[in-house]
């Protein structure tokens, strides 16, 4: 329904920086239409995701079906709900307690915080968690799931996982983490690399970087060989990994490439999964925008636009910097630098979706003609595809 507001997905991290659960919000003021919220959550694509994943989902007074995420759903209650909306939450939470369903509250820094035990999740952001006595967190983690939000930080994301929150925010990933010379000399390898398949040069060309940089090929073919991917038999070489996958296929792995950390062993690198889904999402809504793209600037335009958007973060870079190395298409970099035309629209709505200003957001998607069920389908999907992307061979 183009009317109806969108519902915003987020990942969850877990303590080993992989997604472990997944939140839902609407934009502030937007009407409840129930009808709309049961239509989006009985989506199958729902099912692809891990069961054992909680997803948080915020309180409506008088409630809402769940659907198939009714087994994993944690319903969420403000500390200070608006007064018109006091007796029919406190009905909804008896209901949902007598029924056994998983219930968390979202502490507010004017609210005492409630006691372990009381709920089964407790959402609290960053900066009240750390105005509190030593040790408060982890008493109450003994009996209640602790979910720290609007983790702004790298230093928030250590505290609060020194502070026994087993879940958090990823507003982080939007800023740039202690620098480390040696991968980024091996991103800027790869960005000679991307240069090279932009004007495609030919494969001894491309295979030259590769020997300059072993660790390049090794996570390359980490990559190729996931769980996204799933190739009938194991790729082995970059020769191979260009017959099996074509050019085509195998840009779009080395626009991933460039975030993942080839220091870091099996461990999963959140901001991978983050430019991965955003790549498959702008994929996604591309055909989705009115008026109509040019054919030239949906699916691999899309893909490399969302992918190449997060550069900036993990360079350090102004984004009009790094597109001067990079000789992209004009419709990629006025997208990057300045956020205009159809896909550079969708990447400020995007944006905007990240720093929580989901009335800009929502307003962005519907300027773009995007309606809900697409936005919210297209979010579930590239969500899932990229949760498969992990770093095992």
């Amino acid at each position: 329904m183009p009317g109806t507001a969108p519902v915003f997905v987020y990942p969850l991290l877990g303590a080993d920086d992989s997604w472990s659960g997944f939140s839902m919000e609407f934009a502030p003021g937007a009407p409840s239409d129930r009808e709309t919220l049961a239509r989006l959550f009985s989506s199958p694509l729902l099912e692809t995701f891990d069961h054992r994943h909680p997803w948080l989902l915020p309180a409506l007074s008088g409630g809402y079906d769940a659907g198939v995420l009714t087994e994993r759903s944690v319903t969420v209650f403000p500390s200070q709900p608006n007064p018109q909306d006091a007796d029919a939450l406190s009905e909804l939470e008896a209901n949902l307690r007598l029924t056994q369903r998983k219930v968390g509250l979202s502490a507010s820094p004017d609210a005492k915080l409630p006691g372990a035990g009381c709920w089964d999740y407790l959402l609290i952001g960053s900066s009240h968690a750390r105005s509190l006595p030593p040790f408060t967190l982890i008493g109450l983690a003994s009996r209640t799931t602790l979910v720290a939000t609007d983790v702004h930080t790298h230093n928030d994301r250590e505290w609060v996982l020194n502070n026994a929150c087993i879940l958090s925010t990823c507003e982080f990933l939007q800023t740039r983490s202690t620098p480390n010379a040696k991968a980024d000399i091996t991103r800027l390898k790869l960005l000679k690399l991307l240069t090279l398949i932009a004007d495609d040069a030919d494969a001894g060309a491309l295979d030259t970087i590769f020997r300059e940089e072993p660790k390049l090929s090794y996570s390359l073919l980490r990559l190729v060989n996931s769980a996204a991917l799933s190739p009938g038999s194991p790729i082995t070489s970059f020769t191979q990994a260009i017959t099996l996958l074509g050019r085509r296929q195998l840009q779009r792995w080395l626009q991933l490439l460039v975030y993942s950390d080839p220091n870091n062993g099996q461990h999963p690198n959140p901001l991978l999964q983050k430019a991965a889904a955003r790549g498959r999402l702008f994929e996604l809504l591309a055909n989705r925008i009115t008026p109509p793209l040019p054919p030239e600037q949906l699916a691999d335009t899309a893909f490399m636009i969302g992918t190449f958007s997060l550069l900036d973060v993990l360079l350090g870079m102004s984004m009009a910097e790094i597109m001067r190395q990079l000789p992209l298409p004009e419709v990629a970099q006025k997208a990057l630098v300045e956020q205009v035309g159809g896909l550079g629209e969708l990447l400020a709505a995007v944006t905007a979706v990240d720093k929580h200003d989901l009335k800009t957001a929502s307003g962005g998607i519907k300027a773009l003609g995007i309606n809900s069920d697409d936005y919210f389908n297209a979010q579930l999907e590239a969500y899932g595809w990229a949760s498969k992307i992990h770093a095992s061979t």
